[in-house]
């Protein structure tokens, strides 16, 4: 094979149709939106939208309390994958192992408010954790192993 043979498989480039330009084009007149109607005008149809009718989800009732602006967003780290890693070499616990180290490794994905361990899983490996949070029986599995977690200081206010 040489250079000037190289060349792009059929059918991978393809020209885009042009719609409205008259009716030998096949896609003219109304350029393949059919007739009249929101969704033939420019702007498409508005999605929720029913005829100036209240929409649902308007006329149902509101319940509940949602409390989006004050929640913490974690990330949720299970013990037995904080094990599978370090067994499979991609977690080093020589150090601290902190937000930063389980998300190079894979494990925390998202949480702008930090880590949460959680127990599911065993953990057999003597690790230092410094996470934003723990459940009781993470922590307590974690000090069995021979390893210690690190919490951030609890304000007075709570206490």
């Amino acid at each position: 094979m040489k250079l000037n043979d190289l060349r792009d498989n059929s059918g991978a480039r393809h020209r885009r149709m042009r719609i409205g330009r008259g009716i030998g084009s096949g896609k003219g007149k109304t350029g393949g939106r059919g007739q009249k109607g929101a969704k033939a005008r420019s702007g498409v149809s508005i999605a929720g939208f029913e005829g100036g009718q209240m929409p649902l989800h308007m006329r149902l009732p509101k319940r509940g309390f949602s409390n989006k602006k004050f929640a913490k967003d974690y990330a949720e780290v299970n013990l037995g994958l904080v094990q599978k890693a370090i067994d499979a070499g991609k977690l080093d616990i020589s150090g601290t192992v902190d937000h930063g180290v389980l998300k190079s490794a894979g494990l925390a994905r998202g949480g702008k408010d930090g880590v949460r361990l959680l127990a599911k899983g065993e953990l057999t490996a003597k690790v230092v954790f410094n996470v934003a949070g723990a459940s009781k029986s993470a922590v307590a599995a974690v000090e069995k192993a021979g390893g210690s977690v690190t919490l951030p200081a609890k304000e007075a206010a709570e206490a």
